[in-house]
C-alpha cells in the first residue's frame, strides 16, 4: 500500500507526527502530496520535559517536508482531551539516525 492511500483516509482528522529531529506536531491533516509533504491546520508542537509538564507551542497552518517525517499517526481526540498534559513528564525524543 502506498503512503498516499493511508493518508487519504486521515484528511480532516487530527493526527500526530513525529519528525526525524524528534519533534511531536499535532494538527488537522489538510493535504499531502506524492512526496508525503504534509499540510496541517490548527497545529501545535508538544515539547516534552522531565522537569515540567508538556508545553504546547502554537504553529497554526504548518507544512512539514516529507523527508523530515518519521511517523504519522491518527490521534484519538477523546482520549487526548482527557490527558492532563500539565502533569505529564517524559524525556524528549532523540533525533532519528539513518
Amino acid at each position: 500500500m502506498s503512503a498516499g492511500l493511508g493518508l487519504e483516509s486521515l484528511v480532516d482528522q487530527t493526527i500526530s507526527i513525529i519528525t526525524n529531529d524528534g519533534r511531536n506536531i499535532v494538527g488537522v491533516l489538510k493535504g499531502f502530496d506524492q512526496a508525503t509533504n504534509i499540510i496541517l491546520d490548527e497545529s501545535h508542537e508538544r515539547v516534552y520535559s522531565t522537569k515540567e509538564g508538556v508545553q504546547q507551542l502554537v504553529l497554526g497552518l504548518y507544512i512539514i517536508r516529507g523527508d523530515n517525517i518519521s511517523v504519522v499517526g491518527e490521534l484519538d481526540e477523546e482520549l487526548d482531551a482527557n490527558l492532563d498534559l500539565s502533569k505529564l513528564r517524559a524525556h524528549p525524543l532523540k533525533p532519528v539516525i539513518h
